[in-house]
């Protein structure tokens, strides 16, 4: 995706950009870029590839994520590392999103484990919210 604006300008404060929207934007950056009209299938790329995204930008190893994908399934890991290269700057973007959740929650004067677990509720709920029922 391409942005008018920077990670650090959405970790500032300075933009008013977050889950719902770098959501809206990553599915259709991979609506674009699937080959075929299968809604189901879309789905089921865009939320792999979403949970990579967010696994990455909170900190953890893609190794780690690739254990969490079937074993039945080394041709989607083998695709996801690739794909995993091409997502650098969504990864950098949601990580920015997710710390401008947790600094909300310190400015607004709670302990740092409180405004951590605040943001991953948040995140939780948009993600739920979000999801095809």
């Amino acid at each position: 995706m391409q942005w008018e604006f920077t990670p650090e300008d959405v970790v500032k404060g300075g933009v008013d950009y977050g889950l719902a929207e770098f959501r809206k934007g990553l599915k259709e950056e991979v609506r674009i870029n699937l080959v075929g009209d299968n809604e189901a299938s879309l789905q089921q790329s865009f939320d792999l590839i979403y949970d990579l995204c967010y696994w990455m930008a909170t900190g953890r190893e893609f190794a780690d994520f690739a254990v969490t994908i079937d074993d039945d399934a080394p041709f989607e890991i083998h695709i996801l590392q690739a794909i995993k290269e091409h997502m650098r700057d969504n990864i950098t973007m949601l990580g920015a999103i997710l710390q401008r959740l947790i600094m909300d929650g310190v400015e607004n004067g709670m302990p740092t484990h409180e405004a951590v677990e605040m943001a991953a509720r948040q995140h939780a709920g948009v993600v739920v919210d979000s999801s095809p029922a």
